[in-house]
């Protein structure tokens, strides 16, 4: 063997050892100082016949080396920069999301939750089959943090784990923070892990605290449920994040309950009482947190509380044009401008639905913070209309308002040290609010309708009450875009859910957009249209492919 083929041989030892080292550190968990040894000693060989090569003959000149070494050169640079790829991919997660709902990716509301846990949460799957659907959600929450964590647990094999957390069926999914484990739902084929359900449990077990919201009744609001018309759904959405609701008749109750966290006015058709807005206005000014949505064409005779914040309701009806694309009628406003407010600050540029809506007028008020929440589009694509009765709308300079034009703001007045002068109090059905200069005194001293509605409410929050450091308010020229039949349209359930959970003075950074529930996109068809789909694919398709290229052949012949 002459001295040329030995040291080809021996060059081929540099690979090999090289690839011995890198797969064994690959493969093998504890491998020690082998593959690099390996490694080493392959590389070593590779550069000594480098070196004996060039000095043998003129190896670098030849244009074949030259050639394969732009080659080796390019391939190790491919290898590079798809390794460089690879690490960035893992190392920096990006997606894009094409769906409608963004079904696989995690909404706002779960990212800013999941991304601030303050503890190690786990969610416990007990089932024998994971499915790729929920993985993938899961994996989603787990990215946000590593303080996520989840496990599926076949309940054959963990009989310990089954008795911890009382599973009584395949299926059941459990929360677990600190001490304390929850029922998320029960998973099966026709239903999968939902993250609506799985981001109000974690909300919940986070913050604990539940909020009481009172929706006054006896000026034809909107009911409750069953009927239409209803805000059942906003009350569902109500639960789901933890706040308990219940309906207040001040007519009948002259004092809102010490434990009412926020109070909804929801589209009273009636006026209301001087009694009862003097009781809203001292709630205000106690600390108390208000919702209004008044309706065009409406006058429940509250001006005097909206006065003292300087807010006034016009009665025109706002008019929007750009929904003529969409048939949607003029008197539908699709709101894509928001204000930069705890409550729309990540609606971005997304819409929210608003038929026959009032404009809001703000006037500046010494100790009063407001901030605009909801915009039309500027004029000519908006304005306020005072002839509604015309067949024919058109912007007219004497009567009519231009847009832009606000339909929703956002009010805040800090409490002062000092006592606050209940609101002046006027001849009223209502006795109590007659006979005592301040309804908090009386409430206290005086004998009511119902006995026992101070006893029954809860001292811990009358406590939060009474420390509170500001009063907020809320109005909307618009009450129609919280019922049923709008609720889930785009962002109105989340302007209804954000602004009552800033009302309630809880947790700022849970404010964003939350979960939307998939839509269903299922074609059904009936056997015969399935057979058709069938043979069309089958047969009439490629046959026509078939047909078209023999047409053009015969042509070009």
């Amino acid at each position: 063997m002459n001295r040329n083929k030995l040291w080809k041989l021996i060059f081929w030892l540099g690979p090999f050892f090289i690839t011995a080292g890198l797969t064994i550190r690959l493969t093998s968990v504890n491998s020690g100082i082998i593959p690099l040894s390996l490694i080493i000693t392959g590389a070593v060989i590779c550069a000594l016949w480098v070196v004996v090569q060039t000095q043998q003959s003129k190896w670098w000149q030849k244009r074949s080396t030259q050639s394969t070494t732009n080659a080796l050169i390019a391939t190790l640079s491919v290898l590079v920069i798809l390794g460089l790829i690879n690490f960035l991919g893992i190392r920096y997660h990006l997606r894009l999301d094409l769906t409608d709902t963004q079904l696989f990716t995690l909404s706002p509301q779960s990212r800013e939750l999941v991304s601030n846990l303050p503890e190690t949460m786990k969610v416990w799957l007990f089932t024998k089959e994971k499915n790729s659907q929920d993985q993938e959600l899961l994996d989603n929450y787990h990215r946000q943090s590593n303080k996520f964590k989840f496990e599926y647990v076949d309940p054959e094999l963990k009989p310990g784990l089954v008795d911890r957390f009382g599973v009584k069926d395949y299926g059941e999914v459990y929360l677990e923070f600190q001490t304390k484990r929850q029922l998320v739902q029960i998973i099966s084929e026709d239903e999968r892990l939902s993250e609506i359900k799985l981001t109000n449990r974690l909300q919940q077990m986070i913050n604990p605290k539940t909020a009481k919201v009172y929706f006054l009744q006896g000026h034809s609001e909107h009911p409750l449920s069953g009927s239409k018309g209803a805000i059942s759904k906003a009350i569902q959405g109500l639960t789901d994040k933890n706040f308990t609701t219940s309906t207040l008749n001040l007519a009948e109750r002259p004092q809102v309950p010490n434990d009412a966290d926020v109070v909804i006015v929801a589209g009273p058709q009636k006026e209301l009482l001087t009694g009862e807005v003097t009781t809203l206005q001292n709630y205000l000014n106690r600390g108390g947190n208000l919702l209004l949505m008044i309706d065009p064409n409406t006058n429940p005779k509250i001006d005097t509380l909206l006065k003292e914040w300087g807010v006034r309701l016009d009665n025109r009806l706002v008019i929007d044009n750009s929904g003529e694309s969409l048939q949607l009628g003029p008197a539908t406003i699709l709101v894509t401008e928001y204000g930069q407010h705890p409550i729309t600050k990540d609606f971005a540029n997304n819409i929210s639905v608003y038929p026959l809506t009032r404009p809001l007028e703000i006037d500046p008020v010494s100790g009063v913070e407001s901030m605009v929440l909801l915009k039309t589009k500027p004029y000519p694509n908006s304005w306020a209309e005072s002839d509604q009765k015309s067949e024919k709308l058109e912007f007219n300079e004497d009567k009519d308002l231009k847009g832009p034009l606000t339909l929703g703001v956002a009010l805040t007045r800090k409490l002062s040290n000092s006592p606050i002068p209940t609101a002046k109090t006027s001849p009223t059905p209502i006795p109590t609010a007659k006979t005592s200069p301040t309804p908090t005194a009386t409430a206290k001293t005086s004998p009511t309708p119902i006995p026992t509605a101070i006893p029954t409410a809860i001292p811990t929050a009358k406590t939060s009450r009474n420390t509170a450091k500001e009063s907020r308010l809320v109005v909307f020229g618009n009450s129609n875009f919280a019922t049923d039949s709008l609720f889930e349209q785009q962002l109105n359930g989340d302007v209804f859910l954000n602004t009552v959970s800033w009302l309630s003075q809880q947790d700022e950074k849970l404010l964003s957009i939350r979960p939307k529930q998939p839509k269903n996109r299922r074609i059904i068809i009936s056997n015969r249209e399935a057979n058709l789909l069938t043979i069309s694919a089958v047969f009439l398709l490629p046959l026509l492919g078939l047909l078209t290229g023999f047409i053009i052949w015969w042509k070009r012949r």
